[in-house]
């Protein structure tokens, strides 16, 4: 339905004397009470699930075990990426396919890759040098950024209740930080905390840009090519990385099955989490899903009561409640779609 019969639709119920209040009502719900509001609020909640296992794996490597590879950490996933979905695109598309595919977008997919690969890296670098509270607060930097985006590149236009449901997911994460001070929980700790925070500032922008500009691909092309090219560029970019900043590191580290078993289990979240966000950038928004990814911080401090005995306050609950109220508003006015048209290439039927 374009805007304009959109207008008319919403002119024709408000001048209607005979129809019901309750019907209007009901309009304005239907999407948030649909199967398909259900989908994306579920697969938004795997996947914020998913970023709480990178945090709680890169946090034991970097305080526990001392091991400082960033980079080799997302390396592992990039080939992961790589070796799944480039057979499969090549399946699709044919191998002369594929090669025009990088003819034609690898200049895309390399600026996307690098905007990535530094995201990650500076993220699992800050967890070394900051406390968990900048890490919280400094990480929703990512959600106005990615709204300021959306609306400069991708044409989008937000309802005036959309820009409501970021301050109350927001206001969640306040109320989340209030908990872990009332139960004592240490979140000052950090080597270097302004290096830290940097460091913190710069990953949260790269993943703003790197989602605006996945959302801006998936819209164009199939998630699978996307994702591929991601692994294929994200594996050159991270490997030339990896050689100049980690080679002494990797040489130098005592290598046994529990590191190994933690880096497999973070390359396995970040394989989902990759394969899964496309998806949701299509089936939403880049914004609906750093919203829901702000539920990986009551996520995290589930995994802090089991593995370290840290006490749930209540106010951890209102967190999570108001971040899942804040979705829930957020697609009461569905913003306008993206102004982006895919493109076909000449070997695609119409």
């Amino acid at each position: 339905m374009s805007s304009d019969q959109k207008v008319e639709t919403t002119l024709d119920v408000h001048d209607s004397k005979e129809e019901p209040t309750s019907t209007s009502l009901r309009d304005k719900f239907s999407y948030v009470l649909s199967k398909d509001f259900i989908i994306i609020v579920l697969l938004g909640q795997f996947l914020s699930f998913c970023i709480t296992v990178t945090i709680v794996t890169s946090t034991e490597l970097a305080v526990n075990h001392k091991a400082e590879y960033p980079t080799t950490q997302t390396f592992l996933t990039y080939i992961i990426l790589a070796v799944v979905y480039t057979p499969f695109t090549i399946y699709k598309k044919g191998f002369n396919g594929w090669i025009n595919i990088i003819k034609k977008r690898w200049w895309k997919y390399a600026i996307f890759s690098l905007i990535d690969v530094e995201g990650n890296y500076f993220v699992v670098k800050a967890y070394k040098y900051t406390s968990l509270l900048s890490t919280m607060l400094l990480d929703t930097w990512a959600i106005p950024c990615v709204v300021l985006l959306s609306f400069i590149f991708l044409k989008v236009r937000f309802h005036w209740s959309q820009y409501l449901a970021v301050l109350i997911c927001l206001a969640g994460i306040a109320a989340l930080i209030i908990g872990d001070f009332k139960t004592d929980v240490e979140m000052n700790t950090g080597s270097n905390l302004i290096l830290g925070d940097i460091f913190c500032l710069i990953s949260a922008t790269c993943y703003a840009i790197s989602n605006v500009a996945e959302e801006f691909l998936v819209r164009q092309r199939p998630f699978w090519e996307v994702v591929g090219q991601l692994g294929i560029y994200g594996t050159i970019i991270s490997g030339i990385q990896l050689a100049i900043l980690e080679r002494g590191e990797l040489i130098g580290s005592t290598w046994d099955g529990k590191i190994i078993g933690i880096i497999v289990a973070y390359s396995i979240a970040m394989f989902c989490l990759y394969t899964g966000a496309p998806i949701l950038f299509k089936l939403a928004s880049a914004t609906f899903f750093n919203l829901s990814l702000l539920t990986s911080d009551f996520y995290s401090i589930i995994f802090a009561i089991f593995l370290f005995q840290s006490k749930l306050h209540h106010l951890h609950i209102v967190a999570f409640v108001g971040t899942m109220l804040g979705l829930t508003i957020y697609n009461i006015y569905p913003a306008t779609q993206p102004k982006v048209e895919s493109i076909k290439d000449e070997d695609e039927e119409d």
